[in-house]
């Protein structure tokens, strides 16, 4: 079974129905087969050849490339490897990357996606921003802010001062509480 989109669907059913009118016996297949399956290639070869002629095209092209451009489009639309590889119906890797052509254009579009959408980096903190208060109160905030980007990057800090100095600051805000209260 192989996924297709709806332009091949619409493809095969018009396929179907001049295949219905094919003077050969039907045997299941797409395309009449008068001989062999080699007798087949070699007709759509030459159909192939006949085409790039007609079109000016130096080029000749063979059925099989058509495996090869699709295992391109295939990974270029975003299909995985591994799925590839199913698809094709390879065991070992080595065998898919010969089917795709890899351009400077997928490299750079592979190089500039990560870097446009870094992971890596720890989200920023949203903090909320209530009128800044002064005096005594103004200082109880800015320690309780401060306390509060201390637990988030904690583990970014070196492991025995961050408890230290988490605690040294707890202890701070306590007695900044205390003249409050005073």
């Amino acid at each position: 079974m192989l996924p297709v989109d709806a332009f091949v669907r619409d493809l095969v059913h018009r396929l179907r129905f001049f295949r219905s009118l094919d003077p050969l016996p039907a045997d299941g297949r797409l395309f009449a087969r008068p001989g062999s399956k080699v007798a087949f290639g070699v007709q759509l070869r030459d159909y192939l050849h006949q085409v790039c002629h007609t079109l000016g095209l130096s080029t000749r092209i063979v059925p099989h490339q058509f495996r090869h451009s699709y295992a391109t489009e295939m990974l270029r639309s975003g299909v995985s490897f591994p799925v590839l590889m199913k698809l094709l119906g390879h065991v070992n890797p080595e065998m898919t990357m010969r089917y795709v052509d890899v351009t400077l254009i997928d490299l750079q579009r592979e190089f500039q996606l990560p870097r446009s959408k870094p992971r890596h980096l720890a989200p920023q903190p949203k903090t909320s921003s209530p009128p800044l208060r002064a005096g005594l109160d103004g200082l109880i905030d800015s320690l309780l802010a401060t306390q509060h980007l201390m637990m988030i990057f904690r583990r970014s800090l070196a492991n025995g001062n961050a408890h230290t100095r988490l605690h040294r600051l707890s202890k701070i805000l306590a007695e900044t509480r205390k003249l409050q209260t005073n």
